[in-house]
């Protein structure tokens, strides 16, 4: 076995199934077995991987145990050569897993590679590839302060497209030897939900061995889906600094005190924050749709003014069209268009400020998220 690919399920049934039909593209030439560990989901998810995919591995937890134990569980059926983590709202391009295990087997020492994120709205996510947030790097970009002689809290001696060592990967993305995984005990169970990619990024480090990033390959992590921006995460991920804190930097009384202050001042200025924002998604008028099902087609027709585009790869001729026609949505068909081609639309035509809708083969729904911080939207096609 190739890879075991473990992934953390908790009610986002139709991302799920598009992160799993995404795998199965990018792993035709490869023996691939997904692991998925549902934290007592409350949709359809379990019953749709019983009855569409039945080679899935399936772990139902009676409760939502977190994401560092249910990674933990996962990891333990896994008999790959390696182990990919990976978050179910993302999206992975055909020939990924080929290029990222061609890399991962050539590195001897290495610890846990990572690739570059991208957001629903073809953004780069710059947490794809961070240095250790000690309480210095933490203090600078808690205050907005940047300096070159200190770490910096994302590893911009790299840049987005480039490759190389990098302290810490995103928990999205984790791709290690198993052995290696195992050899740290995994995940440390302490993080509910938060801070373990961290942890453990930072265990591999002090086991001698280099984490990756590999800024040539790009995945889309939705993110709105398992990191919703809501205070119920802001509890989470308070609780994961300072238990961060404490395991790893603790010093002396004092220090430790202004080190606890600082980060409550952290939590109330994001709660304050969290509390008047508001996310309001925009009206869908014009779309355009990439592809040739006339029943999506005329599912569209009935409730927007849609403009049926033909398949091309000239990106200039898409960007002409959206600016001529005042599009606000673009619909890529995965029946016609392979998801590494969708992923290179999301990053090309970021700049043009549209949203992004995807039809997975197979299925009758179309999908994506405009923000990172609110849940994604679903249209059921009938």
């Amino acid at each position: 076995m190739d890879i075991s690919v473990v992934i953390i399920n908790y009610n986002v049934q139709y991302f799920l199934e598009q992160c799993i039909l995404s795998i199965y593209e990018s792993s035709r030439n490869l023996t691939v077995e997904i692991i998925v560990v549902d934290n007592n989901s409350d949709d359809d998810s379990c019953a749709i991987l019983k009855e569409r995919y039945p080679n899935v591995i399936l772990i139902e937890n009676k409760e939502n145990v977190g994401f560092s134990k249910a990674n933990n569980q996962g990891s333990k059926l896994a008999k790959g050569e390696f182990i990919l983590i990976l978050n179910p709202d993302t999206v992975i391009g055909e020939g990924t897993l080929d290029s990222i295990i061609s890399v991962a087997r050539k590195k001897q020492n290495l610890g846990v590679l990572g690739v570059k994120l991208i957001d629903g709205s073809g953004e780069f996510a710059p947490e794809s590839k961070r240095g250790i947030p000690t309480p210095s790097v933490s203090f600078n970009k808690l205050f907005g302060i940047s300096s070159k002689q200190t770490c910096k809290y994302y590893a911009t001696q790299l840049g987005e497209n480039e490759s190389g060592i990098m302290d810490v990967a995103s928990g999205a993305f984790m791709f290690l030897r198993l052995n290696v995984f195992k050899e740290v005990k995994g995940f440390n169970e302490d993080y509910f939900m938060y801070g373990e990619d961290i942890d453990l990024s930072l265990k591999l480090l002090n086991k001698g061995y280099q984490n990756y990033y590999l800024g040539n390959t790009k995945i889309i992590h939705f993110k709105g889906e398992s990191t919703r921006k809501d205070t119920k995460y802001l509890n989470y991920f308070h609780d994961a600094m300072r238990i961060f804190y404490r395991k790893h930097f603790k010093f002396n009384k004092v220090y430790d005190f202004f080190m606890k202050l600082g980060i409550e001042f952290w939590y109330l200025l994001k709660y304050l924050k969290f509390r008047k924002e508001k996310t309001i998604s925009k009206p869908i008028r014009n779309l355009l749709y990439l592809g040739n099902d006339e029943t999506i087609v005329n599912h569209l027709d009935k409730k927007y003014l849609v403009l049926k585009g033909k398949l091309i790869d000239d990106y200039l001729k898409i960007k002409t069209v959206v600016k001529n026609k005042n599009i606000d949505t673009v619909v890529f068909d995965n029946s016609e268009i392979s998801y590494k081609k969708i992923i290179e639309h999301f990053e090309v035509l970021k700049s043009e400020k549209v949203a992004f809708r995807i039809h997975p083969k197979t299925t009758n729904y179309l999908i994506g998220s405009s923000s990172p911080n609110v849940r994604g939207q679903v249209e059921i096609i009938g």
